[in-house]
């Protein structure tokens, strides 16, 4: 798969070699919230992974699951952290999962994903590098055909390949990194990935995306209902996060809030203008001009983003999200805005629906 030029290593000037990982153990946290046989998927390809070493202890953290989830991973095998109702959120599983394991690696995967057989006995050898302190390879999406916006938002997992910046929330990362910068923060209810990043790089260490399968994920957004409190969600990610990271320690995050704020406002102006005006002037064509700037919009997105080698109709479908989705996004923002002026705190936002009971999966 093509990528922006990039680099699976850092210069060999960096190169230092950590002679301790030559053979680093491994533990897996997986996280889950309701995932039914999506997460019995996820824990099956644990399971297939190939590894040069035995098999590393997998520990399962259940976010007040009701479909009988945690029930289904002690089955397989796993070790079950069960969260106390009301402190549910992605960044505290992982921060109880991580604490539980005793190895040099932790590998973090969502309940929803399922991953590639191949990648941690491919990637893990990145660590004898004593500068890297996170590896992650490609996220792609398990069924983009099954909806309009799985298809869209599978090209969001295409980024570039070398050192950068950030990662999502699979990964592979050191151990003795997470104690030195106290884990995720848990006050955060999305991108708790992307806070603890900008920690990670403070300490001088490097987030390595290197070019091979990873993981597939089920993203299982088959309604606008879902793919707008998604996107609401991150938005109210973008200010909460944008507000506790320096823009020198998160630049890309920091100018992303800042342009959702004028993009996501611009759009609204683009959109609600236009009917306004075609009422005013009893015309139509404020409307057609309205849709021929949205349209150029996608088409000159759909353009920069050929490196991802999708289909023409997939960029342009997607270079029409990228821009449309702004909405939401300010939504988000704006949301988190009041909650703050009001001094409530923050609550999980949920996209996605449960998945069948897990102690149906094995039917």
């Amino acid at each position: 798969m093509a990528r922006h030029s990039g680099r699976n290593d850092v210069t060999a000037a960096a190169l230092v070699m950590d002679r301790s990982l030559e053979t680093p153990s491994l533990s897996i946290v997986v996280i889950g919230r309701n995932e039914g046989d999506r997460l019995v998927r996820c824990l099956q390809s644990i399971a297939e992974m190939r590894l040069a070493g035995s098999q590393p202890a997998l520990i399962y953290v259940d976010s007040a699951s009701s479909d009988g989830s945690a029930d289904r991973a002690a089955q397989l095998g796993a070790k079950v952290i069960s969260l106390a109702r009301g402190r549910t959120s992605a960044a505290a599983g992982r921060n109880a999962g991580w604490r539980s394991a005793k190895s040099d690696i932790v590998l973090f995967l969502d309940g929803d994903m399922t991953i590639a057989p191949d990648f941690v006995l491919e990637s893990i050898g990145e660590f004898r590098n004593s500068s890297i302190g996170v590896v992650f390879g490609d996220c792609r999406e398990s069924d983009p055909q099954d909806s309009i916006y799985n298809r869209i938002l599978d090209l969001d997992w295409i980024v570039a390949v070398g050192p950068v910046e950030y990662c999502g929330g699979a990964a592979l990362i050191r151990r003795e990194l997470l104690e030195r910068i106290g884990g995720y923060n848990e006050h955060l209810i999305a991108a708790e990935d992307t806070e603890l990043c900008s920690r990670i790089r403070a300490t001088g260490s490097t987030i390595l995306h290197v070019d091979r399968p990873m993981v597939r994920h089920d993203l299982a957004i088959t309604r606008f209902s879902q793919y707008w409190r998604r996107a609401v969600r991150s938005g109210y990610a973008y200010a909460e996060v944008a507000e506790q990271i320096s823009p020198y320690d998160a630049p890309v995050w920091y100018r992303n809030a800042r342009r959702n704020r004028i993009q996501g406002a611009a759009m609204i102006a683009l959109i609600a203008g236009g009917p306004i005006l075609a009422i005013k002037f009893r015309s139509f064509m404020p409307v057609l001009i309205v849709i021929a700037i949205i349209s150029a919009l996608a088409l000159r997105t759909a353009i920069r983003t050929h490196w991802k080698k999708s289909p023409l109709s997939t960029r342009l479908l997607h270079g029409l999200h990228s821009h449309l989705v702004q909405i939401p996004l300010l939504f988000g923002q704006l949301k988190y805005q009041r909650d703050r002026a009001r001094g409530k705190s923050s609550e999980l936002i949920e996209y996605k629906d449960s998945c069948e009971p897990a102690s149906r999966s094995a039917r």
